[in-house]
């Protein structure tokens, strides 16, 4: 049974995470293709994980900058429901990748400070969701899943005119207050049900969805 809040289970690249996922009511399944990143799935590995997902779970695949004989590579063989641009995509390649593949695509923007919120806007034009994130600290190598946090401040009572999820250091124990603060109603999780990278815990995936579905609604 789904939450209320839409939950995104992201980094999966083990089957038995993926039925935890499924089982703690994630709506949201998500796959990483960026080899950078200890949660990093081929195109192959994805399309067996995603085989057994049922209707009605959005399969999102991350990239990073990712031109189009990459993505060209993913879809032919991963059967994805949407398109996570997790990197410096600007809003016109956006555009382009939805005019392209015919897929929802979400945009992330990471986010430090107030300087960082214009770009939210600017991307609510052209994406059908935008991710906010936090912006990862100098000298990360990967975008994402750095289980950081930014001031829920900064966003706390603006809304755009497309969904929007929130990122960034989201774990059980302080995801109802990041609801609480910002609002969102959906949100996106992958070190905080982590045992270890890319190797989620059941438990950790049951009660982060638990703690999100009790926050609000």
């Amino acid at each position: 049974m789904q939450s209320s809040v839409r939950v995104k289970i992201c980094g999966l690249r083990r089957a038995e995470d993926v039925s935890g996922a499924l089982v703690a009511g994630a709506a949201y399944l998500g796959f990483v293709f960026f080899p950078p990143s200890p949660r990093a799935v081929t195109p192959f590995e994805a399309a067996c994980l995603a085989a057994d997902v049922p209707p009605g779970i959005c399969k999102v695949g991350l990239v990073v900058d990712a031109d189009n004989e990459q993505l060209d590579a993913i879809l032919a063989a991963a059967p994805l429901d949407m398109l996570q641009l997790h990197g410096a995509e600007s809003p016109e390649r956006v555009a382009a990748v939805k005019a392209r593949y015919g897929l929802p695509v979400m945009k992330a923007v990471g986010i430090a400070g107030p300087g960082d919120l214009a770009a939210l806007g600017i991307h609510a034009r052209v994406a059908d969701q935008i991710l906010v994130d936090a912006k990862p600290p100098s000298g990360a190598d990967r975008p994402g899943g750095n289980a950081a946090a930014f001031d829920w401040g900064l966003i706390a009572g603006r809304r755009w005119p497309v969904p929007w999820m929130l990122a960034g250091g989201l774990t059980a124990e302080n995801v109802a207050s990041a609801l609480s603060r910002t609002g969102a109603r959906q949100v996106d999780v992958s070190s905080g049900v982590e045992m270890a990278p890319g190797r989620k815990d059941a438990a950790l995936m049951a009660a982060f969805v638990a703690a999100a579905g009790g926050a609000v609604g």
